[in-house]
């Protein structure tokens, strides 16, 4: 049986009463609703994010860089509850104009410096500590496979998990075309790590930070229910190879607990200060 139909209006208005899991907090207006400062500790880095696919960019990337021995990447990261609403108080608004995590704040020159996007991020924290991005000839490549996961975040996210996981009802339509994408996707990661050890070539950088929290959840079962079997990812054994190895890294191991607020509580780190944090977690 087909879908029923929607025929829009001349002029769309607001509905909350239609907007599914996250009725609660979407508007189509922006900047803060409360007034509400943001915590800071003491190190040059203040992340403010939550350990979602894009929060856990930003939280392995500094962990690789104090992995790597960049000391100066130490950073305080804080949770951001975006179910509670929390990334519309003032102080996020004022890090993060577009109330989305992850959000940084660089305090490390003589003005603080925002920084929001998580490819922004990515990029800002590669070049300041010269890191994880090439400066010879496989620099073109490797942002080209950074930008490429940027663009294809939200028919993985907005697109194929907002209609197979949170929508309120299952239409055929939207699940089968962002179903379609994201098999397309995981086909043009998987033929491209059939020649190469990693996105970029063959050396780990920003672009496999970037790619490996929305890939991998697809690998291991983690993500949107059964979606793993209903995409039938094991077909991209590539893949599944390089999000294994990825997954393997220490800095990952502790990157993708930091600011992860479910699950057991050994595998929760709600703030991280310093790397005493980690003791007692299960990696």
């Amino acid at each position: 049986m087909a879908d029923p139909t929607y025929t829009p209006p001349e002029v769309w208005t607001h509905d909350a009463e239609n907007g599914g899991k996250f009725a609660n907090i979407n508007r189509p207006t922006a900047g803060a609703r409360e007034e509400k400062e943001l915590p800071t500790g003491e190190h040059d880095f203040q992340l403010y994010s939550l350990a979602t696919p894009n929060g856990v960019k930003a939280t392995v990337m500094l962990e690789e860089l104090l992995e790597a021995g960049h000391s100066g990447a130490e950073y305080d990261a804080y949770t951001i509850n975006i179910g509670d609403g929390v990334q519309f108080t003032s102080g996020f608004v004022d890090v993060n104009p577009n109330s989305k995590i992850p959000a940084l704040l660089d305090r490390s020159g003589e003005t603080p410096v925002r920084i929001f996007e998580s490819g922004a991020i990515l990029l800002h924290l590669a070049e300041k500590f010269g890191a994880f991005l090439p400066t010879n000839h496989t620099r073109a490549e490797v942002l080209s496979w950074l930008f490429w996961q940027i663009g294809s975040a939200p028919f993985i996210g907005g697109g194929f998990g907002h209609f197979y996981a949170y929508a309120p009802e299952k239409y055929e339509y939207p699940i089968n075309r962002y179903a379609m994408e994201v098999k397309r996707l995981f086909d043009v990661a998987d033929q491209r790590l059939a020649k190469t050890e990693y996105l970029g070539g063959d050396d780990y950088t920003v672009a496999d930070i970037a790619a490996w929290p929305w890939l991998a959840p697809f690998v291991e079962g983690t993500i949107y229910g059964e979606a793993r079997k209903f995409l039938s990812i094991d077909e991209y054994e590539n893949v599944g190879r390089w999000a294994k190895q990825i997954a393997a890294r220490p800095a990952v191991k502790r990157g993708r607990i930091v600011n992860k607020a479910w699950g057991d509580e050994e595998t929760q780190l709600l703030e991280r200060h310093s790397a005493a944090d980690f003791e007692g977690k299960r990696l």
